[in-house]
């Protein structure tokens, strides 16, 4: 069994992939979770030391969920961060004629995610979203999980995997501490499930 983003063969530019992979990238505390209760995220520190337009130049697509979408949607000028990005949402209750700017899923999700990394170009960035993440890791899509955990305890939230079904072998990637912040980032790959 082997590391799927094994198989996402980068060309020597190290960012087009023949397949493109889905990176989980995401903050969470010390006790497990990625959001409180209520989706906030306020107590994730910031970190200069962070090369995020490294990364940022790495991905090309942002997958999320509906609630992912909303909050985001929420803020002044949401996708500023993300020049050039596109937005894909997992959704039963979007319509898509209501969210131009944005292509929707509403159904048959693993054949359109399928799709999506399928088609040439930088990386998908799996954006929040816990029971997305689970739904995506359990029908063998998700390439790397990418863990900022943040040295905080909320003792309650949104769960990085909500009820996940069985056992995830993951093989780790790489890691880096960020001492400003107490940030360690852990990057493990997906193995291929026996």
């Amino acid at each position: 069994a082997g590391a799927r983003a094994d198989r996402a063969a980068s060309s020597p530019s190290g960012v087009e992939s023949v397949t493109r992979r889905i990176r989980y990238s995401v903050a969470m505390s010390l006790d497990g979770f990625i959001a409180t209760e209520d989706g906030g995220y306020d107590w994730i520190p910031t970190d200069d030391d962070l090369d995020f337009a490294s990364y940022l130049g790495k991905i090309g697509t942002l997958l999320m969920g509906r609630g992912t979408y909303e909050v985001m949607l929420a803020q002044d000028d949401p996708w500023a961060a993300f020049p050039g990005m596109d937005v894909v949402v997992v959704s039963t209750t979007l319509r898509a004629r209501d969210h131009p700017d944005a292509t929707i899923i509403n159904d048959d999700v693993v054949t359109a995610v399928t799709s999506l990394k399928n088609q040439a170009g930088k990386d998908i960035w799996l954006f929040g979203g816990g029971v997305l993440f689970r739904s995506l890791l359990e029908s063998q899509l998700v390439d790397r999980v990418e863990i900022g955990v943040i040295p905080k305890l909320l003792g309650q939230g949104i769960p990085l995997v909500p009820g996940l079904a069985s056992i995830a072998k993951l093989e780790l990637h790489s890691s880096e501490s960020f001492p400003n912040s107490g940030i360690a980032l852990l990057k493990y790959d997906v193995m291929d499930s026996d």
